[in-house]
């Protein structure tokens, strides 16, 4: 389990551990007492590809593919592959043989582009020496999802008695307020959490469940604000 340094609303902080909360197991398809198993197949060869047929047959091979089956190589089509491996392509469909130079390319939310630049090293701030605050900024149960689109939810653990109370504690406040907390890390408390080197900026949102002695402490990560588009002018 991995750990976070985390601050409650006073300011008091400690170090406990996170893991992503067990779901029940998703319903699996089929017959009772068969299983399904998925294979794949061969669909296309590059050689019944459209620009290798444009290039052999000219532009209009329409009648050509009328009269016979170039676009189907009878050899291979249909042929069930084992594992593959991923690899990548230049521009004109070439194998490379070391990984791309990534470009990092920064839009606006109209999805014009802004910027390109190199990816910047994104160093992981959960586990530092200054703990995950909280920021004061509270919200509605109900008005964060629809504010935002959650793509991950962690759920903090204790590793002591101490921690247990830490962590019930703040279960309890959130659970009594119906709100989620806005957490910030930083010197400042309001950079957005970065769980692991080179992973991805979240906006975390911290929610308070209890039952009885039992509580859950679980943290939402976003990285997309809903925004409803502005009117365009007639």
């Amino acid at each position: 389990m991995r750990q976070i340094h985390i601050a409650n609303a006073g300011g008091r902080d400690a170090t406990v551990t996170f893991a992503t909360p067990k779901v029940p197991p998703a319903p699996k398809l089929g017959l009772p007492g068969a299983q399904v198993e998925f294979r794949r197949y061969i669909v296309a060869t590059p050689e019944t590809m459209h620009a290798h047929l444009e290039r052999t047959l000219g532009e209009a091979y329409g009648d050509q593919l009328v009269a016979a089956d170039p676009e189907v190589d009878f050899e291979r089509v249909g042929r069930r592959f084992a594992p593959s491996a991923r690899v990548f392509l230049t521009s004109k469909g070439e194998v490379m043989h070391a990984v791309p130079n990534m470009v990092e390319v920064i839009v606006d939310p109209d999805g014009t582009e802004r910027e390109r630049r190199a990816p910047k090293d994104q160093h992981a701030n959960i586990n530092a020496e200054l703990p995950v605050r909280w920021t004061g900024k509270t919200m509605r149960k109900r008005d964060a999802v629809r504010r935002f689109a959650f793509t991950r939810t962690v759920a903090l653990s204790h590793v002591d008695g101490l921690s247990f109370d830490f962590l019930q504690a703040m279960a309890k406040e959130l659970a009594a307020s119906g709100d989620v907390v806005l957490l910030g890390g930083g010197a400042k408390g309001k950079d957005p959490l970065i769980l692991q080197e080179n992973g991805s900026p979240y906006r975390a949102f911290l929610e308070g469940r209890v039952d009885g002695d039992k509580f859950a402490l679980l943290l939402h990560l976003s990285h997309l604000e809903l925004k409803r588009p502005a009117p365009k002018e007639s």
